[in-house]
């Protein structure tokens, strides 16, 4: 196996480097103090888009740097899953450059869902304004009243009547449901009540100003509401949309969310790896530029080790995670699972181990919102959530591992 970048990936990194160096890092900080400043909190009707972003989507557009997920090269970059990882790790330098690139969860998800399921109206109607930025959207799968990491648990509604769907059920962690242009919605319930678990599910379009969907609230991650985006709480109640807006067919709701989780968990943990290497950059340079007891910070307590096992940390999950880009490419997500699942416990437990030291040797600084550690530090805790907790995916491992013992263990249950 190879794992290096085609000359057209290679192209991409360096220029999607240049641009986040010279045009989004200048002003990160100037961003976050103005959107500190405004303090709507809880309110995210009162949530803007900043004309900074706008114009730095822009620019990123007429560069070409735009799409650079999508593996269509009409409508993306037509990259691989394995050439678009460094691109992604780039991007994880940076809490604005995935959506200065348009490749920002949760859209490269629902991007990718409309690309490989929709029809052609589906995607005139949403895949098409998506794709050229101008509007977001959200994916409703998760409930409050249901062990969701168990996607076959998930128990809204979605019944038919005549030429409609009527929807009804209470979703929650929407990712950027609060943002301003949200405008469409990745709904998920039982669809065929009577069929095995793996069948019973749909996935339908729902427009976001569809009578009945009401917005309940933001939900704060680690105290902070994620101005623009949010992560909201949602209620569908007797929700009307056309037979139309189905994706793929009844029953095919499962089999759209592995589908959909697959590349988006590459994205995920190497946007993880990009942010532990920012990480262990401002640890590095706080443990040379600070002194204590006479000597700088880095020669103290044992730091240069524990650096030396952070760079170690993150190379591996680095490797393990270009790795499973490749089988991806290779044999498909579902030919992948024991690669995924692996890389989705590796890289957002490295990054929180890695921010985790960082705060440490920037001290009170670490805690507050001088620094970026906080909000990484909240990306690695939630990851470590999101796509799965980490205990669903260890036990996608054994299950996958034990399976190649299945003649002892039968043994051993027959003897038994």
């Amino acid at each position: 196996m190879d794992f290096t970048p085609s000359p057209r990936s290679q192209d991409f990194l360096s220029r999607a480097r240049s641009f986040i160096e010279e045009s989004i890092a200048p002003i990160e900080e100037s961003y976050f103090t103005e959107l500190l400043s405004k303090n709507h909190g809880a309110d995210w009707t009162k949530w803007e888009v900043s004309p900074l972003i706008e114009d730095l989507k822009a620019k990123a557009r007429s560069a070409g740097l735009w799409n650079l997920f999508l593996p269509d090269k009409k409508l993306g970059a037509g990259l691989s899953t394995l050439d678009y990882a460094p691109i992604a790790e780039a991007t994880g330098h940076s809490l604005l450059a995935p959506e200065i690139f348009n490749c920002n969860a949760p859209d490269t998800g629902n991007m990718e869902v409309l690309w490989h399921c929709g029809t052609e109206e589906q995607k005139e109607a949403w895949l098409k304004p998506l794709l050229a930025g101008e509007i977001r959207s959200a994916f409703c799968m998760t409930e409050p009243d249901a062990a969701s990491s168990d996607a076959t648990n998930i128990a809204a509604a979605i019944t038919e009547d005549g030429d409609h769907l009527v929807l009804n059920g209470r979703k929650w962690w929407a990712t950027g449901i609060g943002h301003p242009r949200c405008r469409i919605l990745i709904f998920m319930g039982v669809s065929n009540p009577e069929a095995d678990r793996h069948h019973r599910h749909a996935m339908v379009l729902v427009p976001i100003e569809t009578p009945g969907v009401t917005v309940k609230r933001m939900l704060t991650a680690f105290g902070e509401y994620d101005e623009p985006y949010g992560h909201g709480e949602v209620w569908f109640e007797n929700v009307r949309v056309p037979k139309a807006n189905l994706l793929l067919g009844p029953g095919r709701g499962f089999e759209i969310a592995q589908m959909r989780l697959g590349p988006g968990r590459i994205h995920h943990c190497m946007r993880a790896i990009g942010a532990a290497e920012r990480a262990l950059e401002l640890m590095i340079r706080r443990g040379i530029t600070r002194t204590a007891f006479g000597k700088p910070l880095i020669n103290l307590g044992g730091n240069r080790e524990l650096i030396a096992d952070l760079r170690m940390a993150i190379d591996q999950a680095r490797l393990l995670t270009l790795h499973a880009a490749w089988k991806i490419d290779d044999a498909g997500a579902l030919g992948a699972m024991n690669e995924i699942s692996a890389i989705k416990v590796v890289a957002p437990n490295v990054l929180q181990r890695v921010v985790d030291e960082a705060i440490q040797m920037h001290g009170g600084a670490g805690v507050c919102h001088d620094f970026p550690l906080t909000a990484l530090f909240s990306m690695a805790r939630s990851l470590r959530i999101a796509d799965g907790p980490d205990a669903v995916h260890r036990g996608v491992i054994a299950r996958l591992e034990l399976g190649k013992y299945k003649s002892l263990i039968d043994a051993q249950h027959g003897k038994g």
